[in-house]
């Protein structure tokens, strides 16, 4: 007795299959199948198609830990911040929520006095996939703040955090459970 929904990641290549009502289990569970000649196969290791293999330090980007129902999942995070020439300055977001971002350039403006609002931010998950979590916080300002001043963030650095409206950085839950898979990846 559930209700399951597949969707689309990475252009058509892989299949994610969420639990968003269950009866008798976890909701929000999700299981990655890649297609093959054979039909679905499930995709053992999911953090692996979410980051990219960067040969260079690159700004913008960092590696984030999210909680998907009963298991970590690391995903690639990229921010591009950019001067804006037009009258209302571009925010876009694909995989997260854009209410959320504004949130946190407000706190970025109030509380650090690191003002964006003359620039364009687009905000990307890797891979297609929707994060809904506030612990992608701290990952998003780390990664709008390396792409503002052009700084790649240190290579193998994982981070995840809520941030509050007064600035503060706040525990998520699962936190051992997510060190061990970002060790796990290397």
């Amino acid at each position: 007795d559930a209700s399951l929904m597949l969707e689309s990641l990475q252009d058509n290549r892989y299949l994610a299959i969420r639990a968003i009502k269950n009866r008798f289990g976890a909701i929000g569970e999700l299981g990655v199948f890649g297609m093959t000649d054979k039909g679905l196969r499930e995709v053992k290791n999911p953090s692996a198609i979410f980051l990219s293999q960067h040969t260079q330090d690159t700004p913008g980007t960092i590696v984030t830990a999210t909680w998907e129902a009963t298991r970590a999942l690391l995903i690639e995070l990229q921010a591009l911040v950019t001067p804006s020439y037009a009258e209302y300055p571009k925010r876009v977001c694909v995989g997260w929520d854009s209410n959320r971002l504004a949130m946190l350039l407000a706190v970025l403006q109030k509380h650090h006095d690191i003002n964006l609002s003359g620039h364009d931010i687009f905000i990307n998950m890797v891979g297609g996939i929707k994060v809904e979590h506030t612990s992608a916080d701290l990952p998003v300002v780390l990664a709008l703040l390396s792409s503002f001043k052009n700084k790649p963030l240190p290579r193998g650095l994982v981070s995840f955090g809520e941030i509050g409206l007064t600035g503060e950085i706040r525990p998520v839950s699962s936190g051992q459970a997510r060190l061990k898979e970002a060790s796990k990846q290397g």
